[in-house]
């Protein structure tokens, strides 16, 4: 991944256009990963199941919590924001796993 100054020149020269192209294509991979994100979490669904373990696993959901917050620092991206994200992220495949049971 480039550095910040990098990335800073790049989109100082793109034209409002472009910058809204560059939107829609990160956008696209947001809804992609979150796509991959839910296969995954579908699987684990499955697995807990199978097993006969709770929907909810308080432990995994605070270790994502503060991977997101981690990975938000590290992004100089607000923490708050991000940690939000991933909360209805998670709550929606809780809500998923409970309906699929």
């Amino acid at each position: 991944m480039a550095d910040d100054n990098t990335d800073r020149r790049r989109t100082d020269e793109m034209s409002l256009d472009e910058l809204r192209d560059e939107i829609r294509t990160i956008d696209r991979d947001i809804v992609e990963l979150i796509a991959q994100r839910t296969y995954v979490a579908e699987a684990i669904a499955d697995v807990k199941e199978e097993k006969g373990l709770p929907t909810t696993d308080e432990e995994q959901e605070q270790a994502v919590m503060d991977r997101a917050g981690d990975n938000a620092e590290q992004f100089d991206v607000e923490s708050n924001l991000v940690k939000a994200v991933f909360r209805l992220l998670i709550e929606l495949n809780k809500v998923e796993q409970r309906e699929s049971r």
